[in-house]
């Protein structure tokens, strides 16, 4: 595995270049910026140009797909958050877990302030504009249809889809501003687009589909081994490679060609989709950096 070159990745097509101007020239429009995130990997499915791109106005992350991360983690991030001075809250948009939650505690954290200002001058009602943001296929489209109660934006199981920006009214006081999806010139550390490929958010020509899986089932014996074992009903000592991983669990299930070989890419195909689908159980790719690892920045 250790001999295995990750290609190097450049995603910037005119479209994202085009959400980074959409995003500066709206902003003074909001109130709030609205980020959502993969709660398996906050970090590395969040856009490193956000804070930039925002000019410190008020933020909020959204911790999508909590239903398939690790809950002790996601707490952990929520935590970490919050400590950088970003309101947090873990959602889930498939079952609605989390989705009311989202806007009472946007007025009573992030916006209290200024809605309490709006009140002493006058302003009764507590009128708010949120842009949302996110990487693709993190479920912003999803997100806004749930907690709109209608199918308002398009929503499209590739990156990228939503390519201009669209207001969404949830009430008389409350307008959500969605923004195409985007990413950042280019990966520079490859971990992160690894990270992404796993969960399916960038096409899997980031690598061939073996090698992907192979990273992934090396990763999981590290960490999730109890998932591998109980999933697959192999064993597992910590000493073998992706390889020996991808071609033990597709014999057992029984993936086998001419020659008593393995097929390796059905296996791989497998593995990847029943990781993304949760069926290896819940998982977190990455944890908050340390305390001493923030004071560096």
């Amino acid at each position: 595995m250790d001999n295995i070159e990750i290609k190097q990745i450049q995603w910037f097509p005119g479209h994202m270049a085009k959400t980074r101007r959409l995003i500066s020239a709206n902003l003074s429009l909001v109130d709030a910026v609205v980020e959502i995130v993969d709660a398996r990997l906050p970090l590395s499915s969040q856009n490193p140009e956000m804070d930039k791109m925002t000019k410190g106005k008020p933020r909020m992350v959204l911790l999508n797909k909590s239903d398939l991360a690790d809950e002790k983690s996601t707490q952990l991030w929520i935590n970490y958050f919050r400590s950088i001075g970003k309101e947090a809250v873990a959602i889930d948009c498939k079952s609605g877990r989390g989705l009311k939650a989202i806007i009472p505690t946007i007025k009573k954290t992030i916006l209290k302030e200024l809605i309490e200002k709006r009140q002493q001058n006058g302003i009764s009602t507590s009128s708010i504009r949120l842009m949302i943001v996110g990487i693709p296929n993190v479920g912003k489209s999803s997100l806004i249809n749930k907690i709109a109660g209608s199918k308002r934006a398009k929503v499209e199981d590739r990156p990228g889809v939503t390519r201009s920006k669209q207001w969404v009214k949830l009430d008389n006081n409350t307008e959500l501003l969605d923004m195409p999806g985007v990413l950042w010139p280019k990966f520079e550390d490859q971990s992160v687009a690894l990270r992404l490929a796993f969960t399916g958010a960038i096409s899997d020509d980031i690598l061939d589909i073996e090698t992907l899986a192979m990273k992934l089932l090396v990763y999981l014996s590290e960490k999730y081994s109890t998932s591998l074992k109980e999933r697959y009903k192999v064993e597992i000592t910590g000493d073998e490679s992706g390889l020996d991983l991808l071609e033990t669990i597709g014999k057992k299930r029984g993936m086998m060609i001419s020659g008593g070989e393995v097929n390796i890419e059905r296996a791989a195909i497998m593995i990847l989709d029943e990781f993304r689908s949760g069926k290896l159980g819940k998982i977190t790719l990455e944890i908050p950096p340390r305390k001493e690892e923030l004071c560096q920045e």
